[in-house]
C-alpha cells in the first residue's frame, strides 16, 4: 500500500459522501427519519433529517473497498461490526430502540471484532510509575473484556457529543487526523487508509451539517464513527510495545471520552440512569454559558485538535512537549470558561436591566 492510494481513499471518501448526502436528506423526509425539537435538550429549532450517517458510512465503504488491499480477518470482522451498527443506527433513527436493546447489539459487534478478527487490547504500559514492570500482559478472557468495553464506551462517547451542529463529525475528523499521523509513524498503513477515509467522509458530510444544519447524522452516524475510531484505536496503539501506548489513545479520544465518563458519573450520583440522555454535557455548558453554536463547537475543535497534537507528539517519544501542550489546553480550556461565565452573567444582568426599566417606565 502506498501514499497514494491513501490520498485517494480520502478523495473518494469525501466526493462520494459529499455527493450522496443531499439524497440521503430526501430519503429521510420520505420514511421519516426527522429529529422534532420536542425538549430542552434539542438545540435546534426546527425538524431536521436524521440518517446522514448513511452518506458517511457509504463514502467510507467505497474508498475502502477501492484503495485497501490488506483483507485480514481483523479488517473483514471490523467492517462485519461496522455493518451491525450501521442497521442498528437506521433502525433506531427512524423508531427509537429501547436502550437496552442497542446496548447489546453494541456488545455482539464488539465481539465480531474480538473473536473473528482477534483484535484485542492485550498488552499495554504500565501506569504505576513506580512498577518495575513497564508492561501489563492481560490474560485471555480479561483482555475480551477491556476490549469489549473500551469499544463500546468510545461508540457511546461520540454518540454522546453528537448535540451541536458539526460537533461530532468534526470532532470525528480531528481524531481520525490524528489516528492517520500516528499509524504512518508505526508502519500501520492499513489503519492510515482507513482513518483517511473516516476523515474523507466527515469533511464531506461537514457542509450540510455545519450550523445550521440540514441534516444530522443520527445514530446512525455517530455510533458507526465511534465504533471505528475505536476499534482503529485497539489495531495502531494499544497493541504498540511503546511506554506511552496507553496514555496515546486516552488523549487522541480524551474529549469524547471523558465528556462521556463524567456524564455516566454525574447520572449515577444522581440516581439516574447512566444511558438517559441529559443537558449536562460539556457542549451543553458551553453554550448554556452564552456561546453560540459555533463559537462552542470550534472551542471543542480546538480542544480536541490539541489534545491530538499532544497524542502525536507523546507516540514520537516527545513526553516533555506533549506535556507543556497538554498545560496549554488546561489553561485555554479554564479562560474560554471564564470568558463564557463572565458573557452569561453580564447577558442576564442586562437582560434584569431591562425588564426593570420597562416595569418602571410601565408604572
Amino acid at each position: 500500500m502506498n501514499y497514494v492510494s491513501m490520498i485517494f481513499a480520502f478523495i473518494i471518501s469525501f466526493i462520494f459522501t459529499f455527493a450522496t448526502t443531499p439524497v440521503v436528506r430526501r430519503f429521510a423526509y420520505k420514511i421519516g427519519a426527522v429529529d422534532v425539537p420536542k425538549d430542552k435538550r434539542r438545540v435546534h429549532k426546527r425538524p431536521t433529517p436524521r440518517i446522514g450517517g448513511l452518506a458517511i458510512i457509504f463514502g467510507f465503504l467505497v474508498a475502502v473497498l477501492s484503495f485497501n488491499d490488506d483483507w485480514s480477518r481483523g479488517t473483514v470482522a471490523t467492517l462485519i461490526g461496522a455493518g451491525i451498527l450501521a442497521v442498528l443506527g437506521v433502525i433506531d433513527d427512524c423508531k427509537a430502540l429501547d436502550a437496552k436493546l442497542k446496548f447489546v447489539v453494541q456488545i455482539v459487534a464488539a465481539l465480531v471484532v474480538v473473536l473473528y478478527g482477534d483484535i484485542r487490547i492485550s498488552v499495554f504500559s504500565n501506569p504505576n510509575v513506580f512498577s518495575t514492570e513497564p508492561y501489563i500482559i492481560l490474560p485471555m478472557w480479561l483482555s475480551v473484556i477491556v476490549t469489549v468495553i473500551w469499544i463500546v464506551f468510545i461508540t457511546n462517547a461520540v454518540n454522546f457529543i453528537d448535540g451541536l451542529d458539526g460537533l461530532a463529525a468534526g470532532v470525528s475528523a480531528i481524531m481520525s487526523m490524528s489516528l492517520v499521523f500516528i499509524s504512518i509513524s508505526y508502519h500501520e498503513y492499513t489503519i492510515a487508509l482507513m482513518g483517511l477515509a473516516l476523515m474523507g467522509s466527515c469533511f464531506g458530510f461537514l457542509p450540510f451539517n455545519f450550523n445550521p444544519a440540514k441534516i444530522f447524522m443520527g445514530d446512525t452516524g455517530s455510533t458507526f464513527l465511534g465504533y471505528m475510531l475505536a476499534v482503529l484505536s485497539v489495531q495502531g496503539m494499544f497493541k504498540s510495545y511503546a511506554v506511552i501506548s496507553f496514555a496515546v489513545p486516552l488523549l487522541m479520544l480524551g474529549l469524547p471520552l471523558f465528556d462521556a465518563m463524567f456524564a455516566m458519573l454525574r447520572r449515577i450520583f444522581t440516581g439516574k440512569s447512566p444511558m438517559v440522555a441529559d443537558r449536562g454535557h460539556l457542549h451543553h455548558r458551553l453554550y448554556d454559558m452564552g456561546f453560540s453554536q459555533k463559537q462552542t463547537v470550534f472551542i471543542l475543535y480546538a480542544i480536541s485538535g490539541v489534545l491530538g497534537i499532544t497524542a502525536i507528539l507523546l507516540a514520537e517519544q516527545r513526553f516533555l512537549r506533549a506535556m507543556l501542550l497538554l498545560m496549554c489546553v488546561l489553561i485555554f480550556l479554564l479562560i474560554a470558561t471564564m470568558m463564557g461565565k463572565n458573557s452569561f452573567v453580564h447577558k442576564i444582568e442586562h437582560k434584569e436591566d431591562d425588564e426593570s426599566t420597562k416595569n418602571d417606565t410601565e408604572e
